[in-house]
């Protein structure tokens, strides 16, 4: 089961402002079909938290911050 997310919910998750998200990050490192939807087709976006989580973590993986 995925956890979906409007941009505030996720800005508010992951400490970002909602433009930085929406101008920065959706489409750079935040990808449409991975990271997000759009219910019905329509303009709304969902973000699908276990995969912005995931992708956050392998961030931190590939520099070595953390071992697991």
């Amino acid at each position: 089961m995925n956890t979906y997310l409007t941009t505030e919910e996720l800005s508010s998750r992951i400490k970002y402002d909602v433009r930085t998200i929406r101008q920065c990050l959706k489409g750079s490192v935040l990808f449409e079909g991975v990271h997000y939807i759009r219910p019905f087709g329509g303009r709304k976006i969902l973000f699908i938290w276990e995969w912005v989580e995931e992708t956050m973590l392998q961030g931190l993986l590939a520099n070595g911050d953390i071992g697991i």
